[in-house]
């Protein structure tokens, strides 16, 4: 069997999350509940049986070291691992200059490894992806280089790196992020094929082409604009169609779901696709689980049937962790992570509520992202009018309200 290894890029800063990656790097952003982001990209090796990772981190990493290190403990009696790697700073006193130039100052990881294929993935996507299938597709191609691509619509284009592919796969061309004019697709020119940001390389390429960009001081040293961009008129490059990607238990309409959590309102609308009666992405397939950390919380706990008094604890299409107690408040259509208390008399709708918040009685809160250890007082009014939101709170461009972990709000 050929030898695999992993290595996931999870040093981004993510700004545009901000108050959310204040004290976080983007990566370790709590999704769904009880998972963070970069569990999506761990967990898809995992299923697929690639268990050599390495996670290189930078920014802000204490919090998703820490959930790395206690959630993702494999075997290593069968040289099983995940092991973050911090900025050794080998080839001097500086940050990673790019994606590439991460690669670059970790290179001794690939050389002991000695791995026949690497994939270099992100980890701030929410996706599944059977990556034996697209290991499959780069040696049958002998391709030195393996992106995965996915369609976007064109007016999305400017995000992304987009691709030219002829008939047998092979890329012909390649523009990060265009301004003006991208490249569509033949016979659909309302759509762009889009880098995903999920490589594979024969390790031999990878080197030569790390080594090669690291010498060159015109270089970007991004993955996109410096070894892709290089490497596809001289090298065999090859396009993967994730739309093609099958994963066990997964349902038709779910095929080719890939979200880039960049922004707040791209954040919170990837969670709300989870809460839907029957979601485009769901959390419940066992047969391609998606793995985190475990914690000995009890059971999510309803109280209170006092209809007449309207003190009745219930939630409705909504996704409810370990720990939550709903005391005579109701929950419409939102996220609740473990140990959020709702209490009585309090509506919340359309909202993600991090760990350990409360909600006050009688508080109202609509269209919401609340972050971690954050007090509602009794008889709030937040996401109702967005002018006064502003002068205390972050609100997205759609009105979302995003209130940063452990804030101190004043009452009503």
């Amino acid at each position: 069997m050929a030898k695999v290894l992993a290595m996931i890029l999870a040093g981004g800063e993510g700004r545009r999350l901000d108050p959310l990656t204040r004290e976080r790097a983007k990566p370790a952003v709590p999704f769904g509940g009880r998972y963070r982001i970069i569990d999506f990209v761990l967990s898809n090796f995992a299923n697929s049986g690639v268990l050599q990772m390495k996670v290189l981190v930078q920014y802000k990493s204490d919090s998703m070291n820490t959930h790395v290190q206690r959630a993702w403990r494999l075997t290593p009696l069968l040289g099983e691992y995940v092991e973050i790697v911090p900025a050794q700073m080998r080839v001097g006193p500086k940050w990673f200059e790019g994606s590439a130039d991460a690669i670059y100052q970790n290179l001794n990881i690939i050389t002991d490894e000695e791995p026949d294929y690497t994939f270099v993935f992100g980890a701030d996507h929410v996706y599944r992806m059977d990556v034996r299938q697209m290991l499959d597709f780069h040696k049958e191609k002998r391709a030195d280089l393996t992106v995965a691509a996915i369609p976007i619509p064109k007016e999305e284009a400017s995000e992304f790196g987009i691709i030219e592919v002829d008939e047998d796969g092979r890329m012909i061309g390649f523009v990060e992020k265009p301004k003006s004019d991208p490249k569509t697709m033949p016979g659909d020119p309302t759509r762009c094929l889009a880098s995903m940001g999920n490589y594979l390389f024969g390790t031999e390429a990878l080197v030569q082409e790390i080594v090669r960009d690291a010498g060159d001081p015109n270089s970007a040293h991004d993955f996109g604009k410096s070894i892709v961009a290089s490497m596809y008129p001289r090298k065999r490059v090859f396009v993967y169609d994730f739309a093609k990607n099958e994963v066990p238990g997964q349902s038709l309409k779910e095929r080719g779901y890939w979200r880039d959590v960049g922004s707040l309102d791209a954040y919170y609308q990837c969670n709300m696709d989870l809460v839907a009666v029957d979601p485009v992405f769901s959390l419940y397939n066992d047969r391609w689980p998606i793995y985190t950390i475990q914690y000995n919380y009890p059971p999510a706990k309803f109280v209170f049937n006092n209809e007449k008094e309207h003190r009745v604890g219930h939630a409705t299409d909504t996704l409810v962790s370990e720990g939550c107690i709903i005391s005579g408040g109701h929950v419409h259509h939102s996220i609740l992570s473990p140990k959020v208390r709702i209490n009585s008399y309090a509506f919340v709708e359309d909202s993600i509520l991090f760990e350990n918040v409360n909600i006050g009685r009688h508080c109202r809160i609509r269209r919401a992202i609340i972050d971690k250890h954050v007090d509602i007082p009794a008889g709030t009014s937040i996401g109702y009018d967005l002018d006064e939101d502003k002068k205390r709170f972050h609100v997205t461009e759609s009105g979302i309200v995003v209130i940063p972990k452990g804030m101190r709000i004043e009452g009503a």
